[in-house]
């Protein structure tokens, strides 16, 4: 069965993932697809979204790499049965997820996804015996759930060009953002954003049309003589002098004269196409508070929300980047739980956080200052085990 996912000239034992064998299969063939994307809720689907959003759009692209490269390189730590553990198998596959990545490139490419698309999946391959061999981050918009009679997803299909490869559900770990109209998908941002976002991209179109064909000159020649135009022979030496003379950095701010009935005009832009740079900067904040990211931090003018950058990184990473990184976190422990058969809890080593330091040292300060505790009921307050003897 799936005989066109082996790898030709593999070797049995060799674990692989299911799903790369179907992308080289579509490489190799040479057909091009448009990804059928599956958005639950919004007839935009999933590879638009992503075009007009990520690729085109700089808000959005700066906002899910702030975000998806801020919390892959949060530390973590990995406890089994309640110890902390450094070395560990769970966490050797963590670190080295496969031979093409590590652990920030595949929780970077996984976050991506759960940004773009409310939906992330990791593919599991081997784990017959025990923990996988690897890990994998599949493409959002090439999986599908496939519900049991309870509604519970018991399969999983994927999907390139045409062929399909059903996963069975314990091979998947399926995180998803809260969606209230869908039980098996989750809701992205870019949904939430979608009209934002077109309103930002139109308005840049239309300062590209601007600038292109409909660009208003610094100014006018207006010809007042008595009748009313200028011969071939004016007209021809007014525009030689003033390419020759008058155009170019070389030329600037050199004086121009003028004569024979000639006045200028200063032309500039009306108070209604000064409005549309401020119709884009509010839709840019609007796809900014929309993926938890401060306007400030990108670089969005007119946000006073924050007293100063300090606070506004101290914000992004206590309302967005630590929640959303708590989430995947306990989603793959829980996930790799089923192979290993230990209690496993993988989270965000807050004291490693830059970004948190002010809190941390006014938490130390406190705590150390509070004379009506031992120094063992101090400890456990700042997460440290017992004194050893």
């Amino acid at each position: 069965m799936f005989q066109f996912l082996k790898r030709g000239g593999a070797a049995p034992e060799t674990k692989a993932s299911a799903a790369g064998a179907l992308t080289a299969s579509r490489i190799a063939s040479g057909i091009a697809t448009g990804g059928a994307g599956r958005v639950a809720w919004t007839p935009r689907d999933t590879a638009s979204l992503t075009r007009s959003g990520f690729q085109g759009n700089p808000v959005v692209f700066r906002c899910v790499k702030l975000l998806a490269e801020a919390a892959a390189a949060l530390p973590l730590i990995l406890e089994a049965d309640g110890v902390r553990m450094d070395v560990h198998p769970a966490w050797g596959l963590i670190q080295r997820p496969n031979g093409a990545q590590g652990r920030a490139e595949l929780l970077e490419a996984l976050y991506g996804q759960l940004l773009l698309t409310g939906n992330g999946y990791v593919e599991a391959v081997g784990g017959d015996e025990g923990l996988p061999v690897e890990l994998h981050v599949l493409r959002s918009e090439r999986m599908s759930v496939v519900p049991g009679a309870d509604g519970w997803p018991v399969a999983y299909d994927y999907s390139v060009s045409g062929r399909t490869h059903r996963f069975a559900a314990v091979q998947v770990c399926h995180v998803k953002s809260f969606h209230p109209q869908d039980d098996h998908y989750g809701l992205s941002p870019m949904q939430a954003v979608a009209q934002a976002m077109d309103v930002h991209n139109s308005a840049s179109r239309w300062s590209k049309a601007l600038l292109d064909n409909a660009a208003r000159p610094s100014g006018a020649i207006v010809y007042q003589g008595g009748e009313g135009m200028l011969d071939p022979q004016q007209y021809d030496r007014l525009v030689t002098e003033l390419e020759t003379h008058h155009q170019g950095a070389r030329n600037a701010g050199r004086p121009m004269l003028l004569e024979g009935g000639l006045d200028w005009k200063p032309m500039g832009f009306s108070p209604s196409d000064m409005e549309f740079q401020k119709t884009k900067e509010a839709a840019a904040r609007e796809i900014a508070t929309a993926f938890g990211v401060p306007p400030m931090l990108i670089g969005i003018p007119g946000d006073a929300t924050y007293a100063n950058y300090a606070e506004a990184h101290r914000a992004f990473y206590r309302l967005t980047v630590l929640p959303m990184a708590g989430r995947v976190s306990a989603a793959l422990a829980q996930w790799l739980e089923g192979f290993t058969g230990e209690d496993l809890e993988l989270r965000v080593d807050l004291d490693r956080i830059p970004a948190l330091a002010a809190e941390r040292d006014a938490q130390w300060t406190r705590i150390a200052g509070a004379d009506f505790l031992s120094a063992a009921e101090k400890r456990t307050l700042l997460g440290f085990g017992p004194a050893e003897e």
